[in-house]
């Protein structure tokens, strides 16, 4: 292996070291106990849901426990008014204005990141243990002071590491962050595995199901994630003879899954987070809805594949910009076979992109519901959702992709350097 390859893929695990050090590191004045009893119990909703992502800082209220999520979500308020506003939109596409464009975000996120945390001090003031003993051990106006600038530097901290891993190391700093968390809860759900089988709950073959389901479920993930649509390109012989020492594209790469994991995230989001809300309420109505969105009924799931399809066209829509990739194919001299330049082949583009997206998005659909199938079907705790298990693959296929064009790029660098 290359030497600078190594010193990246060094550099790569020593962030991600420094990452989940500070997942230990809890917020000042917090009764750690307290908090983690209150996860314990609201590990099937919306909290478990981000305590997961989180790599369970969470529960430990550790001074990185609202994790990467307020950058990331800054970055989709960003995308959405980028597809809205055709200013931001410019702005993002120029050299100069993608540094302007980053920094927004970076001020977004700190926003973001400093209401969270004073909205996390408010909730944990009510909170108590199951013997009374208080979830914080100094007064409101302390803690809460000290809790945001925590959080906040935590955040930042995160958000610098990921930076740093996508410039000096290999792969996507954020993606990767995400995935050290999900990653990490690994031994956890094996010891738990074993210690069922242990003591006779779980039956060992109803196990070997289990992992066949996984392997399988990662296969296919695997398989889909790598498919596209190759929409084939043909250049005038003016642009061939100009370019005949260079390589020229002669297809449109379009992924089966555009959207990638967003609708997933969105619509367990949307449909958990009014769950967690309401079940502090008594009213026996609001009781009645809570069960009714209860994630282990067939209501909820049916709403979460139905979710999950129509966010995927949502930034399906966003992300995939036939009007753009049809004027740069006729500023270059390139056209489709059998279509016309300009808004005809924006109008192709649309329809192969729609129909990739329809099977893309029941794809989607169909692993976010995975885990829910699993405990109706085999009457056992599946501790990876759906969502988990494809950003881990699809953080996994990513990483393996650019060591590979790494590698590559090595070996055409020595090959140069021989005179080759």
């Amino acid at each position: 292996m290359n030497q600078d390859l190594t010193r990246k893929i060094l550099v790569t695990l020593g962030f991600i070291f420094a990452y989940r050090i500070l997942a230990y590191v809890p917020v000042p004045g917090v009764n750690i106990e307290v908090i983690k009893e209150f996860f314990d119990s609201n590990s099937s909703n919306a909290l478990g849901m981000f305590n997961m992502f989180s790599g369970n800082a969470a529960e430990r209220l550790s001074i990185i426990s609202l994790g990467i999520m307020p950058y990331i979500t800054a970055s989709i308020i960003m995308e959405l008014l980028a597809a809205t506003f055709p200013a931001l939109g410019k702005m993002k596409k120029e050299r100069d204005g993608m540094v302007k464009y980053m920094q927004i975000i970076r001020y977004a996120t700190i926003g973001i990141t400093i209401v969270q945390a004073i909205g996390v001090s408010v909730g944990l003031g009510g909170m108590t243990g199951r013997s009374g003993e208080s979830a914080i051990m100094l007064d409101m106006t302390t803690f809460s002071a000290i809790a945001a600038a925590s959080m906040l530097t935590g955040t930042m901290l995160l958000m610098w590491i990921g930076e740093q891993i996508t410039q000096r190391g290999i792969g996507n700093g954020i993606s990767l962050i995400i995935f050290a968390g999900i990653v990490s809860g690994i031994p956890s759900a094996i010891g738990g595995t074993i210690n069922l089988v242990n003591t006779g709950e779980l039956n060992f073959l109803v196990v070997i199901g289990i992992l066949l389901v996984i392997l399988a479920t990662v296969g296919s993930i695997i398989y889909v994630e790598m498919g596209e649509r190759r929409v084939p390109i043909s250049y005038s012989r003016k642009v061939v003879l100009q370019n005949q020492h260079k390589r020229i594209m002669n297809y449109v790469p379009i992924k089966m899954n555009l959207s990638g994991v967003i609708p997933p995230i969105f619509a367990s989001a949307i449909l958990m987070f009014p769950s967690t809300i309401m079940q502090a309420s008594t009213n026996p109505i609001v009781q009645a809805i809570h069960d009714f969105l209860n994630p282990n009924s067939y209501v909820f799931n049916v709403l979460t594949f139905l979710f999950v399809i129509f966010f995927a066209y949502f930034y399906a829509s966003i992300v995939f910009n036939a009007k753009d990739i049809s004027e740069n194919l006729k500023k270059q001299g390139g056209f489709i076979p059998g279509v016309r330049p300009g808004e005809s082949t924006a109008l192709y583009l649309n329809d192969v992109a729609g129909r990739l997206t329809l099977w893309g998005s029941i794809y989607l659909g169909l692993i976010s519901t995975l885990p829910w199938v699993l405990v109706k079907v085999m009457g056992v705790p599946f501790y990876f959702g759906g969502t988990a298990v494809l950003i881990v693959v699809q953080v996994a296929l990513d990483t393996m992709r650019k060591i590979e064009a790494q590698m590559y790029m090595n070996k055409y660098e020595t090959l140069s350097a021989v005179g080759l």
